[in-house]
């Protein structure tokens, strides 16, 4: 699967803290981030993230991108609710994208944990199927 790891400047050490938590989980799969939140969870866990550009910088829209052309499979977004934040437009759209091409969304660690335990069970089958894969082929 691929997942795609963002956060506000406020939230980096809960993200960096989630990511070193379920390294187990997300080191089975292709991880995608905003540029400084890439680079710390590379540098603190050693994990292999794929940087975009910083979200302020157009990294959620390249996320967004990758949501729309069906490349994205998973997005954890730990956002700061009580920091306002210059490219709210931005944020909001990829929000969006998630709804409409129905990507699971967790925005806070609660969110974050249940998404990655879930993953860890095999519980996204139904993604092969937005892939184009036989729906009988699958287990739900």
């Amino acid at each position: 699967m691929n997942i795609a790891l963002i956060a506000h400047d406020k939230k980096k050490d809960d993200i960096v803290k989630i990511a070193a938590a379920y390294k187990v989980i997300l080191e089975q799969h292709d991880l995608f981030a905003t540029g400084t939140t890439g680079k710390r969870i590379s540098d603190e866990t050693g994990l292999n993230v794929h940087r975009f550009k910083s979200g302020p910088l157009g990294g959620d829209q390249q996320i967004g991108a990758y949501i729309s052309d069906n490349k994205m499979d998973l997005v954890i977004f730990i956002r700061d609710p009580l920091t306002a934040q210059a490219h709210e437009p931005d944020i909001s759209a990829l929000l969006r994208l998630c709804d409409v091409y129905e990507i699971p969304l967790a925005t806070n660690i609660g969110t974050a944990e249940v998404l990655l335990r879930g993953l860890d069970a095999g519980f996204y089958s139904w993604r092969d199927v937005s892939r184009g894969q036989d729906r009988d082929s699958l287990h739900f």
